[in-house]
């Protein structure tokens, strides 16, 4: 079947909804065919995800033409009670590239290493 990722055995670290929403942060302007096929996963899939963090608060968007501009909610605190006070940018810092001669890192991760830095105070 032309389109569908093979399939995963055993388990991963991380959820889809965390790999959508870095590849989103990456490049707020992607497609959903963009995203399944860098998270292995179906168009369908993606748009439920996409659907979800929209509903969640994690995420919004606007159409520009034919296309959308995402917006992660970088703010947004993340729901699992271990996690209790991590923000989606404290997330996004560790899951999105750091590797600059390769990749940009999306404004949300830019501006959570400017306030990890405040915080730290000077060195």
């Amino acid at each position: 079947m032309r389109g569908v990722p093979e399939a995963h055995t055993g388990w991963t670290f991380l959820t889809n909804h965390a790999r959508v929403l870095a590849a989103i942060a990456e490049d707020p302007t992607t497609r959903i065919r963009d995203i399944a096929a860098r998270c292995r996963l179906t168009e369908r899939a993606v748009q439920k995800i996409v659907s979800d963090l929209e509903r969640d608060g994690y995420l919004t968007h606007t159409r520009q033409g034919r296309s959308n501009m995402y917006r992660v909610e970088d703010g947004t605190i993340l729901r699992h009670p271990a996690e209790s006070g991590l923000s989606v940018a404290d997330l996004l810092a560790l899951l999105v590239a750091h590797d600059t001669e390769h990749r940009e890192a999306s404004p949300a991760v830019e501006a959570s290493a400017r306030m990890q830095r405040a915080e730290a105070g000077p060195a």
